[in-house]
């Protein structure tokens, strides 16, 4: 027995080929630079978001509407390669994680340097 739901399995496997679809298969010149961070499949493997990262911001909202009209292509590519019952119905989405990180890293930045200066000055107890 698999130590983790089938669905979890799936979400891994259809990472990894919409990626390689993606890259490979996909002819559209106005995609550029898209990473597959993930994939959500519903527990019925009926339906599946999948995250995206677009390293051009400016491209961003084209891009997902692209990758949104191309979902039928890509199904069908996966239909091609994956050996399931039901090939999930595709949705695409922005992944805010990757800029959710960075907004962290920039506050602690800021309170590390705040930190730094409090403790230079000499402002600090030392207790």
């Amino acid at each position: 027995m698999h130590p983790y739901k089938r669905s979890v399995r799936v979400n891994d496997l259809l990472r990894k080929e919409i990626a390689e679809i993606i890259m490979h298969k996909l002819k559209d010149p106005r995609v550029g630079f898209v990473t597959v961070t993930g994939v959500k499949v519903s527990d019925d493997l009926r339906h599946a978001k999948v995250y995206v990262s677009i390293f051009e911001n400016a491209k961003r909202d084209e891009t997902l509407k692209i990758l949104n009209s191309s979902a039928g292509f890509i199904r069908g590519e996966l239909g091609a390669r994956v050996r399931m019952k039901f090939i999930p119905q595709l949705f695409f989405a922005i992944d805010e994680s990757i800029e959710y990180g960075a907004k962290i890293d920039k506050i602690l930045d800021e309170i590390n340097s705040q930190t730094e200066s409090c403790g230079q000055d000499g402002d600090e107890n030392p207790a």
